[in-house]
């Protein structure tokens, strides 16, 4: 494998895909913030598998905060295996899909349209099948993504949510932060991870945390060190983690922590002050000095955008980790680019 793996430069590729997504969907956004505001869903529904799911979560922190509607997953089996019928006359329904080929979310995108919901397909092949059948087409504009490891589609896919969610709300802090994404994430791709790399070589399990978009971000990062490094690891809210789980932790137990400058920052840090006192190591991902394990990661500006950019730290990372414990990330032996479960 070459000293540069296709998700390490696909991960570098992020900036670019969300400079040009955030420029080339501004209308789209503003159109989807004007049928939200029109509509007032009581709910808005979501499906998605994999990473995609994993931005589903970012957005339905994000949104939940910034709007104040509440977001529901939607299991795609409750269509295509169950074959039940949804009923959700006003709502809104986001399906987010890289590939937009999988045949159990276009059935509950089938269905959810059948149920009186508009339906709007987040993509990165703006020809799927998914979107073809969408009432509205977001396409994330990541360009082809050849790792099996989504990396720059998922970010991508995040931002278009989280510019839903700005374009919903009306928030102003929050477009300064979409603004300054780009730069964020390019800066981010160079920060230092070199003083973590011996604890996780090592590692035979770890656990990732957060709290609201950090937490979604844990998920993701769990699913990276599974798939890319063959590392077990478990997500979890840093406030769960306070219940069972900690029972595992002991001397040098790796912990991940996504912990931005937001309103969970002073509780996130108690708890990983609780957890370092029963010997935990924890590697902070963090804008803020957390600990000698801090990798310092640039802010936007606003807080609860920040994990994404600490997500392109991590990608790097992860990359990384894998090579170094002898796999290759962009191509795991059991799994393959697009997965179509029904």
């Amino acid at each position: 494998m070459s000293e540069r793996s296709l998700m390490f430069l696909e991960t570098g590729e992020a900036a670019g895909a969300v400079d040009r997504l955030l420029q080339r969907e501004e209308k789209t956004f503003a159109e989807i913030g004007r049928l939200i505001g029109e509509r007032q869903p009581p709910v808005v529904t979501v499906a998605a598998r994999g990473s995609s799911d994993h931005a589903v979560s970012f957005f339905k922190y994000l949104f939940e905060i910034s709007c104040g509607i509440p977001v529901a997953s939607i299991g795609p089996s409750v269509a295509s295996v169950y074959r039940a019928s949804l009923r959700i006359p006003g709502g809104l329904h986001i399906t987010v899909s890289q590939s937009g080929a999988s045949p159990d979310i276009i059935a509950v995108q089938e269905e959810a349209k059948r149920g009186g919901a508009l339906t709007v397909a987040i993509v990165n092949v703006a020809e799927s099948p998914l979107a073809r059948a969408a009432d509205i087409v977001l396409p994330i504009h990541a360009g082809e993504e050849k790792s099996v490891a989504a990396t720059k589609s998922f970010i991508a896919s995040a931002a278009a949510l989280a510019a839903v969610t700005q374009a919903a709300s009306g928030s102003k802090a929050l477009a300064s932060g979409l603004s300054r994404l780009p730069e964020a994430l390019e800066t981010a791709g160079g920060a230092d991870y070199e003083p973590a790399l011996p604890l996780l070589v090592k590692a035979q399990s770890l656990f990732t945390g957060g709290r609201g978009p950090g937490f979604a971000i844990a998920l993701e990062a769990a699913l990276k060190a599974k798939e890319t490094a063959k590392l077990h690891a478990e997500a979890f809210s840093l406030a769960e983690l306070m219940h069972g789980p900690m029972q595992l932790v002991e001397e040098d137990f790796p912990i991940l922590a996504f912990a931005p400058e937001d309103e969970a920052l002073s509780s996130s840090i108690a708890v990983m002050d609780k957890l370092r006192g029963m010997g935990a190591r924890i590697v902070a991902f963090s804008s803020r000095p957390l600990g000698q394990d801090t990798i310092a990661v640039p802010s936007t500006g606003y807080g609860q955008l920040d994990p994404l950019a600490a997500l392109a730290s991590y990608y790097r990372l992860v990359e990384r980790l894998a090579r170094e414990r002898g796999f290759n990330p962009d191509t795991p032996d059991k799994l393959k680019k697009v997965t179509e479960t029904i």
